[in-house]
């Protein structure tokens, strides 16, 4: 279902069989995803199984969580993701063990190249590594990969990658001071 077409002047940028796919998750998700009751996590990990994605044990994915293309989309083990949670997955979007992306965050792995006539469609996948805090409203570019135990701070533009056991925040992203690595893979707290 991935399949993208970079000549946009010849046609639309996704097969018809990803539109097609698209227009069915955007029913299930007006009608069994976006008003289920807070507390159904396991109801949405069900509906986004379905749709193919690779979701973990105990994972909350809120409500209000806008998702372009479960099937892009890969969640490890006890992550959360917020209310009004933009997951632009027509790349892959990779979310690792106990992450949590805040309210209002926007995870964006698709865009278009500005140079070229029709402006084609460029989608690179974003990696966010176990044990990462993505706060409000913070933007991640196509092409990001979040070191493990990184905390990007609110309202934060990450447009280049961060590395692992850092705190960054701003527009740009920028490090601001290491982060005490209290746990690892192995063992979480």
């Amino acid at each position: 279902m991935s399949e993208i077409n970079t000549n946009t002047r010849t046609g639309p940028s996704f097969s018809f069989r990803n539109r097609i796919a698209r227009l069915l998750w955007g029913m299930v998700y007006l009608f069994f995803f976006r008003y289920s009751p807070r507390p159904l996590h396991g109801w949405r990990r069900i509906l986004l199984r379905f749709f193919g994605a690779s979701i973990g044990k105990g994972v909350h994915v809120y409500p209000g969580v806008r998702i372009w293309a479960p099937w892009n989309l890969e969640i490890d083990d006890y992550s959360g993701v917020g209310d009004g949670v933009q997951l632009y997955s027509q790349g892959l979007i990779k979310i690792g063990k106990y992450v949590v992306v805040s309210q209002g965050t926007y995870i964006c792995a698709g865009t278009h190249d500005y140079r070229e006539p029709g402006f084609p469609l460029i989608t690179k996948p974003i990696h966010i590594e176990d044990h990462v805090w993505v706060a409000a409203e913070a933007f991640i570019h196509p092409g990001i990969t979040i070191g493990e135990g990184t905390v990007v701070g609110a309202r934060s533009v990450v447009n280049s990658s961060l590395p692992s056991w850092k705190v960054c925040s701003g527009n740009p992203c920028i490090i601001l001071k290491d982060r005490k690595k209290v746990f690892s893979n192995t063992h979480a707290s």
